[in-house]
């Protein structure tokens, strides 16, 4: 590395998966706008029905409530600037603006993964313990649980992305459409082994201390349904395949987005490797809304009413 190149400073850096993609970039950024639409408006139905029903006023539809924001201020760093630069065919983004994409990620996509345990544990609790159930698990508990583990998301989160931001870069492609910390790694030329070091461990506690959690949660959850009666099983059971299915299509895309890097094998063309997180992405932070809108009968049940009274006005 010659010394002239490890002076220079990098102020922008250039988005190549945008460029990859650049020749159907109008289909992909009226996909990217329909998609973000949509989640935008079942997740705000979803936030309005449970902040104006006091039915709905449980920890699990709070809990709900909770990860369909944090999924729309996922999609709020991802889907509009997406539309926006294959629109205009910009692919450029400056520094500042990379590390404020990459936070805003990061942060949505760590504390979805809490959320679901929190969410696993509640649905343990409501099952394995329903006389005490109110007591364990209160909406003022649940609040709590989830503003702490907020704080705790973004204190980490921040940590990464500043041990990023003091980093020297010597390049500038980004091998994504977006910004995140793993994709700005391969451009630097300073020492990031505590970099690399700190988002590994924090990225194996967290993963795994949380998988460990979830699946305990639902295998005795599902244990305890055996022993229930059949009604009573069944409702069960529904609640927790919604759960279970939110979950396993968020922790498939996110653990393939993040290793995606190491299972490169240089065999795929670019464009297909730039395509394949695109898609991830798009499934990640736009599928949870819709499954339990359309799953949870409490929720699409106070929509569709909503929605009913919102068109019977607009016609009057």
């Amino acid at each position: 590395m010659s010394s002239s190149l490890k002076n220079v400073t990098v102020t922008h850096f250039v988005l190549v998966g945008l460029i990859e993609i650049e020749s159907f970039g109008y289909v992909c950024a009226v996909l990217a706008l329909a998609i973000f639409s949509a989640t935008l408006f079942m997740s705000s139905m979803i936030v309005y029905v449970t902040w104006t029903e006091k039915s709905l006023h449980e920890p699990m539809y709070i809990l709900i409530c909770i990860m369909v924001i944090n999924v729309m201020l996922g999609n709020a760093s991802f889907f509009p600037k997406l539309a926006i630069d294959l629109l205009s065919g910009c692919s450029t983004i400056s520094l500042t603006g990379c590390l404020c994409q990459s936070f805003c990620i990061e942060l949505y996509a760590t504390y979805e993964i809490f959320i679901f345990t929190v969410m696993a544990y509640d649905r343990y609790l409501a099952v394995g313990h329903p006389l005490r159930y109110h007591t364990l698990m209160t909406n003022v508990k649940t609040q709590t649980i989830s503003v702490a583990l907020y704080v705790y998301v973004v204190v980490i989160i921040c940590v990464s992305v500043l041990l990023v931001s003091r980093v020297t870069f010597c390049g500038v492609n980004v091998s994504n459409v977006y910004c995140e910390v793993m994709s700005l790694q391969p451009l630097a030329c300073s020492d990031i082994t505590i970099t690399i070091i700190y988002g590994t461990i924090l990225t194996l506690l967290n993963l795994i201390g949380c998988l460990l959690v979830i699946m305990y949660c639902y295998i005795r959850t599902v244990v305890i349904c055996l022993k229930l009666s059949a009604e009573s099983s069944q409702k069960a059971i529904h609640t927790l395949m919604t759960h279970i299915l939110a979950f396993s299509i968020y922790i498939v895309t996110l653990l393939f987005l993040n290793f995606r890097y190491s299972l490169s094998t240089g065999s795929v063309s670019s464009k297909v490797d730039i395509i394949i997180p695109l898609i991830g992405t798009s499934i990640a932070t736009s599928v949870n809304p819709l499954i339990y809108g359309i799953r949870t009968k409490a929720l699409r049940q106070k929509i569709v009413c909503n929605l009913h009274k919102s068109q019977t006005i607009r016609i009057k």
